[in-house]
């Protein structure tokens, strides 16, 4: 394939990040998305975590990715807010760079735009002066909808080091059309997150949960043209919901062996 597979975190929701890595590994993987603690309201099965608390699980968690041959493609759960700072952010972001991750992605959440685009390029900042590359992340929900007005931010915070995420499902639902992607200049297209979706409900339901985030070739995004027009080599991150019956470290390895080989077939 001229796209490696990667496994973000919604993925295995819940799941301990050593795990994690390890799962994407056994999977032949190349990277995984990453938050630094166990998201809230998650299934039911795992230990909680933190990695702002523990510092003998991010030394595990590092040789997990040295043993595996992964990196962390993007740092999640850095986002705008209107109670912090972006300065607030700046121990999760020495986090994510002690971790050697490559890029801290982040969203709106709804921000007033003027006050979205500033909180935006400052965060870029944080990230740049720590080595790691920014990657804005555009939904219909959001206040930066779609990937026009999330290429608007980009240019807006300016310098290299910065680009958009691409979610496959967010970029359908916003009226987008693969050849916008294949206009892009690859150094505008950062993370990819990769699912299917039933294009009626993707319209109208958005990230809630039991959104239909299915594994790709079960909907109807044209998810072939999708791929066809990134660049060669764009890491494509696996983000979808897994079933109940999927819980549980075992039960997620096989069920994502299953989504894994499905989806390799498809983008064959």
């Amino acid at each position: 394939m001229p796209h490696p597979l990667g496994i973000d975190m919604r993925t295995v929701a819940g799941m301990g990040p050593v795990e994690h890595v390890r799962l994407a590994a056994q999977m032949e993987c190349k990277a995984v998305s990453l938050g630094l603690e166990q998201p809230a309201g998650q299934p039911e099965g795992y230990a909680p975590w933190s990695l702002r608390d523990d510092a003998a699980l991010r030394r595990e968690v590092r040789a997990a990715l040295t043993d595996g041959g992964l990196r962390i493609g993007l740092g999640e759960g850095i986002n705008g807010s209107a109670t912090l700072a972006p300065e607030d952010h700046a121990a999760d972001m020495d986090i994510f760079a002690e971790l050697g991750t490559r890029r801290i992605g982040a969203r709106d959440n709804g921000l007033e735009r003027e006050q979205a685009f500033d909180y935006m390029a400052r965060l870029a900042e944080m990230a740049r002066a720590r080595d790691m590359d920014f990657a804005f992340e555009f939904s219909p929900i959001m206040t930066v909808r779609n990937l026009a007005e999330a290429l608007a931010l980009v240019a807006h915070i300016g310098g290299d080091r910065v680009s958009v995420t691409v979610d496959a499902l967010h970029f359908f639902r916003s009226g987008g059309a693969a050849r916008q992607l294949a206009e892009l200049d690859a150094a505008l297209i950062g993370h990819v997150r990769l699912c299917d979706a039933l294009l009626k409900e993707a319209a109208v339901r958005g990230d809630e949960p039991g959104s239909g985030r299915l594994i790709p070739g079960e909907g109807d995004l044209p998810l072939r043209e999708f791929v066809d027009a990134l660049p060669r080599g764009k890491t494509l991150g696996l983000d979808m919901t897994l079933p109940q019956a999927a819980l549980g470290v075992e039960a997620a390895r096989d069920y994502l062996v299953e989504v894994v080989a499905r989806t390799r077939a498809l983008l064959a």
